[in-house]
């Protein structure tokens, strides 16, 4: 408000003294000009009948000469003194009126605006720095949970852009250098409700910068962060930076576990994916052949190192060869939007084709030759703008690669259901037999459509029915919570996935496991059985009934009912 005061005093100084002046001017004028009263008796003008009569002559027509009739000096004085006034109130309007559309003050106001709002928060939320490609799908994730979000961005237009989006929850945002401290405090980094800072802008350097600053003013704040370079990755890590996301690392290792373990691969998919969404189609990349890698860049070290990991026969096409720290041997000079270039990597005998240049135009047209010359190609792609979504759909490619979808998603799985990175991490270590049963049953439950996935926590909040004191009594299992409440006898289309206890971690738990104050679970299956399970967690009544199968009725207006039946 300081700010916004001293801005506009600032701005209107010289507008409100030349105000002032004329304003006393004129009344030390009336004041001094001699008057006569209603006999025509010599007299004078007060100070306050000055005052009076200036202040509504300056901004009426048709005024009353007070307190008495003037004299013609007084008259001539106040002709003099109207164009004088009128003058200055169109100067000092004007300088209103610029100053209102003054984008300093705008800014101020939007500021204070937004620093009242975030303050005034009484809801946990999460601090976005960037709100490009990455960032916008991120807010979309976590409000789609109705989980509170604030934007920080320093391009205007995208400010505008997310304040025009559908979003479930109301996104505050600030235009302002997510990199300065100030703005970062602004946005609420200080407030108790803050629960991390995720840095997404597309600089590298910015990302490191706002992990430093947020470790720096609140060591404790989780802070996430994306890093498109190992160095800058190691020097996020050196100072306690929690989740580092490289998207070309990330993919590349996706596609190696799914060459390895396909079905894993396609349950964590579909627990990964947004519930109700239709489900989809498993990838199976081929394990043994040539694969074609054209662009040798970020995306395409980080696939080359993979699949040379997991004993591929490798091919690089690149346009700038000197650059990718191959041998010279080992790379075909071209951008592979050529049948030359891509029949001296011998693309007829390559099992799989990776287009991972830095423009879709190039990456399109290296899928749409590679297939003419060899149709059996597994294709991957890179989607360096979400815009082209439709295309790269349409071309022929098993598996897209953008960037910002990828970080995305893992931020928001990371911040939505932290269990599911655990179960995830777990269920590598078991075998394809044991995800393929695990997805069977996920697709008897879901019909055909992604697996709503939650957590619960066994205490207060998460569970107020077990902690009530009436229900302590009561025995509680796995299988109760997978009861319906309207009808005990079915059961809830959900699957128990982790169970964390103590520190300890149980992958599909028993059915008769006991809950226990402090449990934390991950469930998956249909978004009702998540409202019905809520339900039984929240009411002791309907906790009563699935446990005992008893409904009593109760409540003043029950009791009476039951004492007059009682009567009868």
């Amino acid at each position: 408000m300081d700010t916004i005061f001293f801005l506009v005093l600032r701005r209107m100084r010289a507008p409100l003294l030349i105000l002032i002046v004329v304003y006393a001017v004129a009344m030390a004028g009336m004041a001094l000009i001699p008057a006569q009263d209603a006999d025509g008796r010599p007299t004078s003008m007060s100070l306050f009948h000055a005052f009076y009569f200036v202040s509504y002559m300056s901004t009426t027509i048709g005024f009353g000469e007070l307190p008495n009739a003037f004299t013609d000096a007084q008259r001539l004085w106040v002709s003099l003194t109207v164009f004088s006034t009128v003058a200055v109130w169109i100067y000092a309007i004007g300088n209103l009126i610029a100053l209102l559309q003054d984008t300093t003050l705008q800014r101020a106001i939007a500021e204070r605006r937004f620093r009242m709002r975030v303050r005034a928060g009484s809801r946990p939320f999460y601090l976005v720095c960037g709100y490009g490609q990455t960032g916008s799908a991120l807010v979309r994730g976590l409000t789609d949970r109705h989980l509170q979000a604030v934007v920080i961005d320093v391009d205007p237009d995208r400010i505008n852009l997310l304040r025009l989006d559908n979003q479930r929850e109301f996104v505050p945002a600030l235009c302002a250098d997510a990199r300065s401290p100030a703005a970062l405090e602004s946005a609420g980094l200080s407030h108790p409700l803050c629960r991390g800072v995720v840095a997404l802008t597309n600089v590298n350097e910015a990302n490191l910068k706002i992990a430093i600053a947020a470790k720096l003013l609140q060591p404790k704040v989780k802070v996430i962060c994306r890093a498109d370079s190992h160095e800058v990755e190691a020097n996020m890590a050196s100072f306690g930076t929690d989740h580092i996301y490289d998207p070309f690392d990330t993919f590349a290792l996706y596609i190696a576990t799914a060459i390895q373990a396909p079905c894993q691969t396609l349950l964590v998919d579909w627990l990964s994916g947004f519930g109700g969404e239709a489900l989809t189609e498993p990838r199976y990349p081929p394990t043994k052949g040539l694969w074609v890698i054209c662009g040798y860049g970020r995306f395409g070290k980080a696939m080359y190192q993979h699949l040379k990991g997991q004993g591929f026969e490798l091919s690089v096409i690149e346009a700038s060869p000197h650059k990718t720290g191959i041998p010279p041997e080992g790379v075909i000079h071209g951008r592979g939007t050529e049948a030359v270039t891509l029949e001296q990597a011998e693309i007829r005998r390559a099992v799989g084709l990776v287009a991972g240049t830095d423009h879709d135009a190039d990456n399109l047209s290296i899928i749409m030759t590679a297939l003419d010359l060899n149709p059996d190609l597994f294709v991957i792609a890179r989607e360096n703008h979400i815009q082209n979504q439709e295309l790269f759909d349409r071309v022929g490619a098993h598996a897209i690669m953008n960037p910002s979808t990828i970080i995305a998603n893992r931020i928001r799985i990371r911040l939505v259901t932290p269990l599911l990175a655990e179960f995830s991490t777990l269920a590598r270590f078991q075998d394809e037999e044991w995800a393929s049963q695990l997805v069977s049953r996920i697709i008897a439950l879901i019909d055909e459509r992604m697996p709503y996935v939650w957590e619960v926590m066994v205490d207060e909040e998460g569970a107020f029915a077990l902690h009530d004191d009436e229900m302590r009594h009561l025995v509680a299992t796995l299988d109760t919570l997978l009861r319906d409440p309207r009808n005990r006898e079915r059961r809830l289309c959900a699957i128990p996935l982790l169970l964390i206890r103590d520190g300890e971690r149980f992958l599909l738990p028993e059915l008769d496991e006991r809950l226990e104050p402090g449990d934390h679970l991950l469930f998956c299956g249909r978004e009702e059985a998540h409202r019905r399970m809520d339900w039984v967690l929240q009411n002791i009544h309907a906790l009563r009934y699935v446990v005992t199968g008893e409904s009593p009725r109760e409540g003043p207006i029950w009791r009476w009912i039951a004492a007059w039946q009682r009567l009868r």
